[in-house]
């Protein structure tokens, strides 16, 4: 869907020149708070790092009152002087935001999720078989029924050909009920591309005796032959989705306060965290075991194929990676497949009517399995989260997931290594308190957001502005009205606490692109226009700035008429942050 946006769209930005900050309060931007995570952004060279520590006891029980003289935060083994704290408890029982009057539209998170941390469960289809995820589903009911607590802000995801909101957060267990019975599984994103398995009522006569068995069995090997080709494009494939649905992830809830806690139920990742450490694909030990005899050049170049493309996507997963961690997501990865003894793989090849090899192919498939779960306790190693493998209770693990966001505290420093150059650095938490365990990513990598190379803005907005759900590294408000011979007038209210700034001769420089596209409710592009206010403000502007937000007008020549949409985004230059939303043009 960004692609088809993006070919559809012109976001080619025309500067602004002026940016007018008086006779504008109905909706004023807000400072974050002292009892709000402080988010990490980007002042000119000047990085926030933002870690977060679950603590419990030895018996899992969250400590809380601690404070910050009770950490040590360590990155390379070095002590980091610990400049944000913000204990657990003070994240619950925010008051929720006034009513916002008509015309006026916000992406701020408190007027989404007012209250305490939030939870994703994530129904993976991109990465998981039907009939797992069906499992996964009925699991993520019986949570919802029996052990779901008061006060538990939960969101319900799906990971298809894209990231889909199937609910937004909700404290009500019915809705969420509903909206798990209205979702239904499907088959993976490459299900219809895979070769059919074979049918040996498919003219070959089993008793014509040994040439009719080896027809057959060349036959059934041609067919795997053409399967282990496909593994590469599937690795491939899985591998853009996941990748795109975590940069989803990141745009969503990075301005939500706080550690956020994503349940990602699946049979696996194609990828880990630290693309250097990457684990064997069966496709690759198929390759490479002895035990399988005369191996076709189709497996040898399956294997080939899946040990680049394990590799391929390096620079975004690294990049992917710091966005997360960015937006203090802890992923719990919880495996749907549940107990595996091995038998379910010869189960699986009988009822495809495939030949069952107990031998090699076994061995590589529960090789592949076992590689797959350690990706996912790499995965929760470096995001600060849990994997739950081999087990089936699966809505017991989404209840100890969930159980975490009581035991989180958030650290903040600034790293005394100053220099950003995109490499691995290790971060160690620890408690003075005896008798507690404590549990953070393993670190992140030293990426800074305004050097990366080969950006495409465009793309990256329209990427944006497909989310499902409303981006939130860049805050705003917007009131949306008609005007004039079939003009929309739009006003932008930009929150300054969530852009960067340059040091620039006579003061500070904002580089920020705005966005907007009419859309009628089939989908088709009605009007679109983007403005950029790329300047430098002396120091009394850059204040009022500061204190009241950064205010653009903005009119879209496109009739108010109907159930047309207006989609709106804002786009930080300098570091690629981007904030959406989705408005009513109704008359």
């Amino acid at each position: 869907m960004a692609a088809n946006l993006f070919r559809r769209l012109s976001l080619r930005p025309c500067v602004a020149a002026v940016v007018v900050l008086s006779g504008f309060c109905w909706l004023q931007a807000q400072a974050p708070t002292s009892a709000e995570v402080p988010r990490p952004t980007l002042r000119v060279t000047t990085h926030l790092v933002l870690v977060d520590a679950v603590v419990t006891d030895k018996q899992g029980k969250p400590i809380t009152g601690l404070h910050p003289e009770d950490f040590n935060v360590q990155e390379k083994g070095k002590t980091q002087k610990i400049a944000f704290f913000t204990p657990p408890e003070a994240l619950q029982n925010r008051p929720a935001p006034p009513d916002l009057a008509p015309g006026i539209y916000t992406n701020r998170p408190e007027f989404r999720t007012p209250g305490g941390p939030v939870t994703i469960l994530l129904l993976d289809a991109n990465n998981t078989p039907f009939r797992d995820q069906a499992y996964a589903r009925l699991q993520m009911l019986q949570y919802v029924r029996r052990q779901m607590k008061p006060g538990e802000r939960i969101g319900v995801y799906a990971l298809a050909n894209s990231l889909l909101v199937i609910q937004d957060f909700t404290t009500d267990p019915q809705v969420l009920l509903t909206a798990l019975q209205k979702y239904k599984p499907q088959d993976p994103v490459l299900g219809a591309t895979l070769p059919p398995a074979l049918s040996t009522s498919s003219g070959v006569d089993l008793r014509a005796g040994g040439g009719a068995a080896e027809m057959l069995a060349t036959a059934q090997d041609q067919v795997r032959n053409f399967s282990a080709l496909q593994v590469g494009y599937d690795m491939e494939i899985r591998t853009q989705t996941t990748l795109a649905a975590m940069r989803s992830l990141a745009r969503i809830l990075e301005g939500v306060p706080g550690r956020k806690t994503v349940v990602w139920l699946t049979a696996g990742f194609p990828f880990e965290l630290i693309p250097e450490q990457n684990n064997i694909s069966e496709a690759e030990l198929l390759a490479d075991l002895p035990s399988v005899k005369q191996k076709s050049v189709g497996a040898i170049a399956s294997g080939a194929v899946a040990g680049t493309e394990r590799t391929s996507h390096g620079e975004e997963i690294r990049q992917a990676a710091a966005q997360l961690a960015a937006a203090q997501i802890a992923i719990y990865p919880v495996d749907v497949r549940g107990l595996m003894s091995g038998m379910e793989f010869q189960a699986e090849d009988v009822a495809n009517r495939q030949a069952v090899d107990s031998s090699g192919r076994a061995i590589a498939r529960m090789s592949d399995a076992a590689a797959s779960q350690e990706t996912m306790r790499d995965i929760a190693a470096q995001t600060g989260g849990r994997a739950f493998v081999n087990e089936n209770e699966i809505a017991d693990a989404v209840g100890l997931a969930i159980s975490d966001n009581t035991a989180a505290y958030s650290l903040g420093y600034y790293p005394e290594d100053k220099k950003w150059d995109g490499k691995y650095r290790t971060i160690k938490v620890k408690v003075t308190r005896e008798g507690t365990q404590v549990r953070s990513r393993a670190g992140y990598y030293a990426i800074d957001p305004s050097q990366i190379k080969d950006r495409n803005p465009e793309r990256e907005v329209a990427e944006g502005l497909a989310d499902m759900a409303p981006d939130t590294q860049v805050t705003f408000s917007a009131r949306v009205k008609s005007g004039e011979k079939g003009k929309v007038g739009v006003d932008f209210l930009v929150d300054p606490s969530t852009l960067s700034t340059e040091d620039a001769s006579g003061g500070k420089k904002f580089n920020v692109a705005f966005y907007a596209a009419v859309f009628s409710p089939e989908g088709k592009i009605l009007a679109n226009r983007s403005m950029k206010v790329d300047q430098t403000f002396n120091a009394d502007t850059y204040q009022q700035i500061l204190q009241h937000g950064m205010l653009l007008h903005m009119d879209v020549e496109a009739p108010p008429s109907g159930n047309n949409r207006l989609h709106l985004a804002v786009r930080d230059n300098h570091t690629g942050n981007l904030g959406t939303l989705n408005a009513s043009l109704s008359p």
